[in-house]
């Protein structure tokens, strides 16, 4: 994986992009790359506005290890490791708020995986009997069309 000290020393040591270094993130997701040997890949899009030129910066983490912050060098890229924490489970160490972005606190299991079910594993609806949302085990009936 990469560590905040080795992405601060990629963008320092560029010799133009010290020039017109803005701590500046344009995007940064989350990949399940299991084909690659380690079980994600985080991909960083560094820009400069005036200049208008990108640095795409690439690491892989294994599945049950992390990845360190970015936080600190570059404050937009919070919600966006709390994004890829959510639904890929990838840990960004040292993190100021790592908690579920787009998912229920409740929810189990990480969506964008490879290995979640296209299903899920229960079902959300609003029950007027009992005035609050409810959850209940996914129960999938085969479809019987043609038979």
């Amino acid at each position: 994986g990469i560590n905040a000290e080795y992405m601060e020393a990629v963008v320092s040591t560029q010799s133009t992009w010290k020039q017109w270094y803005q701590r500046r993130v344009h995007g940064s997701s989350g990949i399940n790359a299991e084909y690659m040997g380690d079980r994600f890949q985080v991909v960083y899009c560094l820009c400069s506005l005036p200049y208008w030129s990108y640095i795409t910066v690439h690491t892989t983490v294994a599945d049950n290890d992390y990845i360190d912050s970015s936080v600190d060098l570059f404050p937009g890229n919070d919600w966006l490791e709390r994004e890829q924490f959510d639904m890929f489970g990838i840990f960004f160490k040292d993190h100021p708020d790592l908690r579920r972005l787009l998912t229920d606190y409740g929810f189990q299991g990480h969506p964008l995986r490879k290995d979640f079910p296209l299903t899920g594993y229960e079902e959300c609806r609003y029950d007027d009997t009992v005035k609050r949302i409810v959850y209940e085990p996914l129960e999938i009936t085969q479809s019987t069309w043609g038979c």
